[in-house]
Order: C-alpha cells, then structure tokens, then sequence
C-alpha cells in the first residue's frame, strides 16, 4: 500500500515536468519537423519530401554560415574554460568564507539585467565613439576612433562574457568537492604545480568540465542577439538564417528544416565531445 502512494506521490510530483516537456519542447519539434518535410508546389498545395534540406546542402553560404557558427560556437567555447577554471579554480581552493561568498556573487551580477542590456553594454564600449575608443586617443596610442564592432572579434567577446557563469558554476561546484589533502599529497610526492594539475586536478573536475562546455556550447551556437548585435547584418550566425527564414521571408518549411539541421548538429558535437572526455551525459549532468 505505501509503495502504490509513493509511486502515486512521484508521478504527481513528475507530471508537471512531463507536461512543460511535451508541450513546449516534444510537440513543437514534432511540429516542426512535419514542415520542415513541406515541399511548395502552388498555393497552399505542399508535397512531403526532403527538397528543404537539399536547399541546404545547394547553397554554398548556408553551409558556410553552418560551418562558421559551429567552429565559432567550439572555439567560444574553448576560451570560455581558459578564462574560467582559473577564476573557479581561484573561488574554490583558494577562498574562504565572505571573500568566496563575494566572488562568486561578482560572477552573478551581469546576470542581473538580461542578455540584451548587456550586449548593449558592449556595444558602448566597443562602439568608435565608445569608451576603449576614447581612452586609447586620450593615452596617445591611435590617432583617430577605433571601430571596434562589427567583427569576429567582438562576436567572440560577447560569446564569451554571456557564457561566463554558465562555465564557472559547474567547476566550482565540482573543484569545492576535491579534498585538499589530495594536492598536498602530490607536492609531498615531488610533483610539480602541473603535474598536479594533470594528475589530479583536471581528472576530478572533468565531469564540470564537460558539463560546463555542453551549456556554453549549446548557448552559443543558438545565440543570436549577440551576434547580430555585435557584428551587424553580416555577422553570418546559421540563427539569423534561420529567424529570416521565419521572419522575413516566411518561409516556414525551410526555417524548420534549418532549425532541424542545426538540433542535430549540437547533438553531434555533444555525443562527440562525450566520447572523447571519456564521460556519460547522465554522470556529467548529476555532478
């Protein structure tokens, strides 16, 4: 009788869950592969075949724009983990108490305004007119402004400063579980400050490394204020495809066959980056 209310309890509990799921998540992409699968031939007259995804693979600036967000999103994602395991790192191991406390709530305050009003932030400092600009005239070190929107650059500087806290949690998370009796070991054993890194460190903290990439990757490469913000109408991000498609051009069927061709390629990256880490998404999500 108690196991029948328990797993009576649980469902309960779990169906709000299941139904967010399959209304707005497992409905939609059901939805939206049907289109996708949508051929035009008249008016209001559509075939079922795959003519959407072989405009894809015809047009040489969609699959460039593909590929270019894809390496893009990776390498945004790369230096989002340089930048933030030292900082977790740092948070973790080498802090204590309010000082912890305090740097931690630093890496949550830009999360207090939304992601536009913080692009816009660096949209006022990278503009000609901008801050840096201004500074780097004042210090004598240009001649004139510097233009420094509008590039791959500054695209990779908002990718990085959105993700930020989405890396460095995890890692904290997972460095303030490692005992450091461990890293005193190894420097009693003789090994040297990347020894230790290698040996112990970094094996401890994979899975919030891998966490940590899955969600920086995935934000990026479905970012698309950021890129359109940062480096204008020829930024060449797939998303602002895929929003003309829906937008502007109405297309329907081809924006969801973009959509779908972008889904599997996250997967893709994922199921790959899983298996060379060694890692099951399952441990990695827990940790």
């Amino acid at each position: 009788m108690k196991s029948d209310k328990s797993k009576l309890t649980f469902w309960l509990l779990l169906s709000p869950l299941i139904l967010w799921l399959a209304t707005l998540i497992i409905l939609p992409h059901i939805g939206m592969f049907f289109v996708s699968l949508r051929e035009k031939v008249g008016v209001r007259e559509y075939e079922t075949s795959f003519a959407n995804y072989a405009v894809f693979f015809n047009e040489p600036l969609y699959w460039n724009t593909f590929a270019r967000t894809a390496y893009m999103s990776i390498a945004a994602t790369l230096l989002t983990l340089l930048i933030g395991f030292p900082i977790a790192y740092y948070i973790a191991k080498l802090t204590r108490g309010r000082t912890k406390t305090t740097l931690f709530l630093m890496c949550l305050i830009p999360f207090w305004v939304s992601e536009l009003v913080r692009t816009f932030g660096w949209m006022i400092l990278l503009r000609e007119t901008g801050v840096i600009s201004q500074v780097l005239q004042y210090a004598g070190l240009v001649n004139g402004p510097v233009e420094m929107l509008y590039n791959d650059a500054a695209i990779m500087t908002g990718l990085v400063y959105t993700s930020m806290l989405f890396m460095v949690v995890p890692l904290v998370t997972t460095l303030d579980s490692l005992d450091d009796s461990l890293i005193e070991a190894g420097y009693d054993l003789g090994g040297t400050s990347f020894s230790i890194l290698r040996e112990i460190v970094i094996p401890h903290a994979m899975p919030g490394i891998v966490s940590g990439c899955i969600v920086v990757f995935m934000l990026s490469l479905g970012n698309y204020l950021t890129p359109i913000l940062l480096g204008g109408k020829d930024s060449l991000w797939f998303t602002g495809l895929i929003y003309s498609q829906f937008i502007t051009r109405f297309n329907w069927e081809l924006g969801s066959a973009f959509g779908f061709l972008l889904l599997g390629l996250s997967s893709l990256i994922v199921f790959l980056g899983l298996k060379l880490s060694g890692q099951s998404l399952s441990k990695t999500m827990a940790r």
